[in-house]
């Protein structure tokens, strides 16, 4: 013990200084703006890429039509108002914009050309793009079209659901629907028709108030990969993977082929020629009185198996006169838990001599000639088709969307035909911006204890040790001699590594540690309201405010400290 002690109390200081260092980093990490990494325009070049600069007004154009239901003949406006502007929630890179759908529970559409028409004939095609929901999305969607295409041209303020796209793609959310769409629209060589190819099994969607980052890759051998997060989590053929197949299949039944009236579909059937055996008593019960059975030795004829119970007490309010008598509740007879109770009865056990009623067996039966289908032939609509990734040209990008949500963020979008660019822009766009807003996060909600709400030592150690010498602080400042009595390993470390100067170093800087700091969420979240700010002047009203607030927060310490001493 002597010798494990020294290492055990080095340990604990060490962990406990790490620790307390690395609180104070993390309740300093973004105090503001400035400590957010530097947005820095791409050096990538694709046929379109999108990153949301002082320019995208220039590119991006708002829809102004209307939108039709014709099951209720009622025509819904695209009024949802557009922004571009940095995240109000985790902002991930300062003065990095995105495009923003502000209103709730309206339709959006906004659209932009592409520089150059894509054909992806004989080529990959990789679109990416960035979404974060920084209200939730509980009903709405969030997937982009790759609008079609045209000799006269897209007519983007007219643009709506009922413009033609090649593909769409991105996540979907409401009610039970939480899928990431993958459709895209194939036109027959024959009618010249088109229909819609929606992706089978389609993966869920991630979606939340951090930067999620959709990759959708289509190949020239027709395989496909649709990712999360750099992550693959849907792969396959577009030629065996879609609903309905891109290919109608070569044989189809015919419609006017009937089954014939002498077709005999049973293949079993009761044996004609056999016979009841003589000895098969059909009367003979399934379940007799087990004659052999002996009652217990230690059954109880003379005691109930249900009794009143002993604790129940007749209510002040009951009247027998109203009520009439009160009867307490029954609750089982302790004197039966190991005993049987009451009179015994014989048991029934499973009659030797029952067979019960008596058919005749199966046989295979002879003018058997299987299940009837119709014959097949040749589909007069047939065609092969062993290339639809060559999709039609793509000459426009847009969001047309219906959400509930507000504040749907869209940004870093990729379409091209480089794996390895796209890549690439990933990692110094949504890497870079999703690893800064994860470190807020965390801050905002640290990592889960156990059931008692300590840290557990083996998955977070340095989180274990801070845990019991803030908890040691804590006391300390209310009680030091309670804190020594109820936590003599803690003082024991902190007096074991330095002495008394040491442990009141580190209770100062625990004390300067534990002061609670606002979180870049609540900063953010208040800069968007018209409360008073720090920056605001201090009105004799808000330092009322303020006052009568402090007052509150003495009130609930004290209350609480009251419950303490009651538990």
């Amino acid at each position: 013990m002597t010798r494990i002690l020294p290492s055990l109390v080095t340990l604990l200081a060490l962990s406990s200084a790490i620790s307390l260092a690395r609180a104070h980093e993390d309740q300093a990490t973004f105090s503001s703006k400035e400590d957010l990494p530097e947005f820095k325009p791409t050096k990538i070049k694709a046929p379109f890429l999108e990153q949301f600069t002082n320019t995208w007004a220039e590119r991006w154009t708002a829809s102004e039509a209307t939108k039709e239901t014709t099951s209720e003949d009622e025509v819904f406006a695209y009024v949802g108002n557009w922004k571009v502007e940095e995240p109000s929630v985790y902002p991930g890179i300062k003065n990095d914009l995105g495009l923003v759908a502000k209103s709730p529970a309206a339709h959006h559409a906004i659209s932009a050309s592409l520089p150059t028409v894509v054909d992806n004939k004989d080529k990959t095609l990789v679109v990416q793009y960035e979404v974060k929901a920084q209200d939730g999305l509980e009903c709405g969607g969030a997937y982009m079209k790759l609008l079609t295409d045209s000799p006269e041209g897209i007519k983007f303020k007219e643009f709506s659901n009922d413009t033609p796209y090649t593909i769409m793609f991105g996540p979907d959310k409401c009610g039970s629907t939480n899928k990431v769409h993958f459709i895209f629209r194939h036109r027959n060589p024959k009618t010249g028709l088109y229909e819609e190819k929606h992706l089978q099994s389609a993966p869920m969607a991630k979606i939340g108030p951090l930067s999620n980052l959709y990759t959708l890759i289509v190949r020239p051998d027709q395989t496909f990969d649709v990712k999360i997060n750099g992550e693959s989590v849907s792969s396959g053929s577009l030629l065996e993977n879609f609903h309905p197949s891109v290919n109608p299949p070569k044989l189809i039944d015919d419609l006017t082929d009937s089954k014939p009236s002498d077709w005999v579909e049973d293949a079993r059937i009761s044996d004609s020629k056999a016979t009841k055996p003589d000895d098969w008593d059909e009367d003979a019960p399934a379940r007799i009185l087990d004659e052999e059975a002996i009652k217990p030795a230690n059954w109880l004829e003379d005691e109930l198996a249900e009794i009143p119970d002993p604790e129940a007490e007749k209510p002040e309010d009951w009247d027998d006169d109203e009520d009439g008598d009160w009867i307490p509740t029954s609750v089982p007879n302790p004197k039966c838990e190991n005993n049987g109770c009451g009179k015994w009865t014989r048991p029934f056990k499973s009659n030797p001599a029952y067979k019960g009623k008596w058919t005749a067996p199966l046989i295979d039966n002879p003018d058997y000639k299987g299940i009837w289908a119709p014959r097949k032939i040749p589909n007069p609509d047939f065609f092969e088709d062993l290339y639809p990734s060559n999709f039609d040209k793509i000459g426009a990008v847009g969001f047309e969307i219906w959400t509930m949500q507000k504040d749907i963020l869209f940004d870093n979008i990729y379409i091209g035909h480089s794996e390895e660019d796209a890549s690439a822009f990933a990692a110094e766009t949504w890497e870079v911006k999703y690893a800064s807003e994860k470190k807020q996060e965390e801050v905002d909600n640290p990592r889960p204890n156990d059931l008692d709400g300590t840290p557990v030592f083996k998955e977070d150690p340095v989180g274990f040790v801070t845990f019991h010498l803030r908890e040691f602080i804590d006391l300390a400042r209310e009680d030091p001699l309670n804190a020594l009595h109820s936590r003599p390993l803690v003082a024991a470390a902190i007096a074991g590594v330095g002495g008394v100067a040491l442990a009141l170093i580190l209770i100062l800087v625990g004390l300067v540690v534990a002061a609670p700091k606002p979180s870049a969420t609540a900063r953010a979240k208040a800069k968007k309201t018209d409360e008073p700010t720090p920056d605001d002047k201090d009105t004799g009203s808000s330092k009322a405010a303020k006052k009568e607030d402090e007052n509150k927060d003495g009130d609930v310490r004290k209350r609480a400290a009251r419950t303490g001493d009651d538990e």
